[in-house]
Order: C-alpha cells, then structure tokens, then sequence
C-alpha cells in the first residue's frame, strides 16, 4: 500500500539503524492529553518487542508515565537522520527494580556511551506495538 511505513522489528534495516547512535524524541502526555516532547536515548530488544529509555525518577517524562499505573501509557519515540526515520510507538510502563535498570544500562552504553552513576535512575520501558519508518537498505 502506498505510503505504508510500517515496519518488521526484525528488519535488517532496523537493527541496522539501532546500531548506529542515532538521538530520538520521546512523546508522553501530560495529566491534561498534552504532549511532552524530550530528546531521549532509545535502545531496542527485536526478540522482546521492548524498547527502554532511562531517566532519572524526578523527571517529568518518568512521572507521566508512572502516573499511567501498571496499564502503562502512550508513547512514541521517533528518530530522525535527514530523510531517514523510525519511529517506536506504543505502551510505557516505569521500572525501577535493579535488574530492569542494569539491563537498560547496558543496553543504553552498547549504543551510545556509559551512562553517569545516577541512583536515582529508573527506566521507561515500552512494549512496542508498531515501528514506522523510511529507512536506507542495510549494508
């Protein structure tokens, strides 16, 4: 279908792009439906369908999302790198237990750096029900 970026999570093309240090913009929604938009690090697990986000647990993007419960709430991450895009939507649920937060340490400096010591870190954690995007073919 025309204009159908949807994309497989195990796409080359995708776990191509996630190699690669690419900074996104994390959407969540105020109490009152507005967005709050953030420049955020994303890092992405294709066998669990799990994209994470840490944070420290006093900044506002945690705090909307706990504010959603275990339910978890809405939200989209998108990357851009010139005409290249993708996008992870879905529902963000807040971590705080050690082995979540290691876990997403880890990740987090595979992709991008050794994140600073912060104890008071947690991780945004989102089940990812759609990627979209526009992506180069993988090398």
């Amino acid at each position: 279908m025309a204009g159908d970026h949807r994309l497989d999570p195990r796409d080359e093309r995708v776990t191509a792009f996630f190699r690669q240090r690419h900074l996104a913009t994390l959407t969540t929604l105020r109490a009152d439906g507005t967005p709050h938009v953030v420049p955020v690090g994303v890092t992405f697990d294709a066998d669990a369908g799990v994209a994470r986000v840490i944070t420290s647990e006093t900044s506002a993007k945690a705090r909307q999302v706990a504010a959603a419960g275990p339910a978890g709430s809405p939200v989209a991450a998108c990357h851009v790198d010139g005409r290249w895009w993708l996008t992870v939507e879905g529902r963000a649920v807040l971590r705080r237990d050690p082995e979540s937060v290691a876990e997403a340490e880890r990740r987090y400096a595979e992709r991008y750096r050794q994140p600073r010591p912060n104890p008071h870190r947690v991780v945004i954690e989102i089940l990812v029900t759609r990627l979209l995007g526009n992506l180069p073919a993988a090398d």
